[in-house]
C-alpha cells in the first residue's frame, strides 16, 4: 500500500482556555499512569457526496472546536501531577492512499494497518513536551476514511476516548447549522479522585516484549452458545465479555502449558458507574482499576465465570466503595497505589493473563456525517499474554486482541477448542 503524506499540522483549540484552567490536575489514578499512547483507528465508507477538500477543512474546524472542550488534551505535561493547558495544540498528519479501503479490509493485517496510525505510535512512550494527542486522517482512492488517534494514556482510558471521537463527531456531524448542540465540559478526574496529602509514587513503566497480535472474532451466535454452555451448570446470566474473557484465559492457560494454579487474570473495571455514588459518563481521565482473578485447580468454563462475578462483587464491595467518594479510605487508597507503582514489569510475568474490555462503549456511534464507522480497531499491544476486547459492528459479537510471544502465538491460533468459537481474522465484508 502506499501512502504520500500530504500534510502535519497543529490545530489548536477554536477558544482560549481561561487563565483559571491553565492547570489541569491529574487523579491519583492518573498520576501513577505511564506516558504511553494508547491507538484507535475508524473506517468510514466513501460517500460521493463529500469532497476531500471540503470534508477534510471541515474535520478541522470542528477538532478546533472539540478541543476547547477537551482542552488538557491540546497542553503538555507540567509534570507527573498536572498539565500546562497552554493551547498547544494537537498533531494531525493527512495522507493519501492509493489503494481502497475493501483492499484493507479484506485482509486486515497489522502491516497494512501500521501505516494508517500517526508516525506509528501506538503504544509507544512520549515525551513529556510531546503532543499529548496526535491524529490522522487517511483518504483512499475509493473517497473512504480512516480516522486514527494516539492518545496518551496518561490522561484518558477508553471510555474517555469513546467520548472524545463522538463529541468531535457530533461538532463535525453539525458543523453547518447555525446552533451547534450543547455539548458540557467533561468533568476532571481529579474532581473525583484528589491527589491531596497521598505519597506520590512513581509512574508504572509500560512493559514492551517482542509480541505478535491475532485478531479473534466471536460471532453472536458462538457466543450464545458459550453462554448457554455455562448457563447449563448454573451460572446466571452469563455476559458475552465474562464468557469470552473465560475462554481465552482458560486457553491460554492450556496451549502455553501454565499452572492454573498460579496463573492469575487481570481485567480493568470501570469505576465510573460502580462509585458511590456514581461518576458522570463524560468523565475524564484513567477511572479504572484492576480486578484481579486466581486461577484454581479446575479450569472448567463455568467455574471460571463464577470466579470472574465473585470476584467483581468483591471489587465493588471493596475497591470501588473505598476508592470512591462515600466510604473513601485514603490509607487502602495509598496501599492501592504503592502495590501498583511497585509492581513495575508484573505485566512480563508468563503467570499473568491481562485484559481490558472496550466492549459497550458507544464507539461505533461516532457519525461524522457520512454514517457510522465500518470498522474500528486498535493495534497491537507489546505486553505479553495482554488482550483487548472491543465489540463487532453489530454489537452483538466480540473482537478479541490477543498479544503473545510469537512461539506461543503459533500453538495458540491453531486451538481447536478456541477456534470451535472464535475466528481467525476474518474478512470484513462491508463495501
Amino acid at each position: 500500500m502506499k501512502m504520500e503524506l500530504i500534510s502535519r499540522e497543529t490545530i489548536k483549540p477554536s477558544t482560549p482556555t481561561p487563565p483559571h484552567l491553565k492547570t489541569y490536575p491529574l487523579s491519583f489514578i492518573d498520576n501513577i499512569v505511564f506516558r504511553n499512547y494508547v491507538p484507535l483507528l475508524f473506517f468510514y465508507a466513501p460517500n460521493p457526496n463529500h469532497r476531500q477538500t471540503s470534508t477534510i477543512t471541515t474535520l478541522k474546524q470542528s477538532l478546533s472546536q472539540v478541543l476547547s472542550l477537551y482542552y488538557p488534551f491540546a497542553g503538555t505535561f507540567k509534570d507527573q501531577t498536572s498539565i500546562d493547558c497552554n493551547d498547544q495544540g494537537v498533531s494531525l498528519l493527512l495522507t493519501n492512499s492509493s489503494c481502497n479501503l475493501s483492499s484493507i479490509l479484506r485482509n486486515p493485517t497489522e502491516a497494512s494497518l501500521k501505516p494508517l496510525f500517526p508516525d506509528q505510535l501506538q503504544w509507544k512512550s512520549m515525551n513529556t513536551s510531546s503532543s499529548i494527542l496526535v491524529i490522522q486522517i487517511n483518504s483512499f482512492a475509493c473517497g473512504g476514511i480512516a480516522i486514527s488517534l494516539c492518545m496518551s494514556h496518561k490522561v484518558a482510558d477508553a471510555a474517555t476516548l469513546s467520548n472524545f471521537i463522538n463529541d468531535w463527531a457530533t461538532l463535525n456531524r453539525h458543523h453547518h447549522q447555525q446552533q451547534q448542540p450543547p455539548l458540557p465540559f467533561p468533568v476532571p478526574g481529579a474532581s473525583f479522585f484528589p491527589q491531596e496529602n497521598l505519597p506520590l509514587f512513581p509512574e508504572v513503566p509500560f512493559a514492551e516484549n517482542n509480541t505478535v497480535c491475532r485478531r479473534f472474532v466471536f460471532e453472536a451466535s458462538k457466543i450464545d452458545s458459550l453462554k448457554a454452555l455455562v448457563s447449563s451448570c448454573n451460572v446466571e446470566n452469563p455476559t458475552r465479555v465474562e464468557v469470552v474473557s473465560a475462554m481465552i484465559y482458560a486457553r491460554v492457560v492450556s496451549t502455553l502449558g501454565l499452572s492454573p494454579e498460579k496463573t492469575s487474570f487481570r481485567t480493568a473495571v470501570n469505576l465510573r458507574r460502580r462509585t458511590v455514588p456514581p461518576l458522570p459518563e463524560k468523565s475524564v481521565g484513567n477511572l479504572v482499576w484492576f480486578m484481579l482473578v486466581i486461577g484454581g485447580r479446575k479450569m472448567e468454563l463455568d467455574e471460571l465465570v463464577v470466579k470472574m462475578k465473585e470476584g467483581l462483587r468483591e471489587f465493588s464491595g471493596t475497591y470501588a466503595r473505598k476508592l470512591g467518594r462515600e466510604g473513601r479510605d485514603w490509607l487502602f487508597i495509598s496501599e492501592c497505589l504503592k502495590s501498583a507503582s511497585s509492581s513495575c514489569g508484573e505485566e512480563s510475568d508468563e503467570g499473568l493473563v491481562c485484559c481490558a474490555s472496550w466492549c459497550g462503549f458507544p464507539m461505533y456511534e461516532a457519525d461524522f456525517g457520512w454514517g457510522k464507522p465500518l470498522w474500528l480497531t486498535s493495534s497491537g499491544c507489546p505486553v505479553r499474554n495482554s488482550v483487548v476486547l472491543m465489540d463487532t459492528r453489530d454489537g452483538g459479537g466480540v473482537e478479541a486482541l490477543v498479544n503473545m510471544e510469537e512461539k506461543h502465538m503459533a500453538r495458540f491460533q491453531r486451538d481447536v477448542e478456541l477456534l470451535r468459537y472464535a475466528s481467525l481474522n476474518p474478512t470484513l465484508e462491508f463495501l
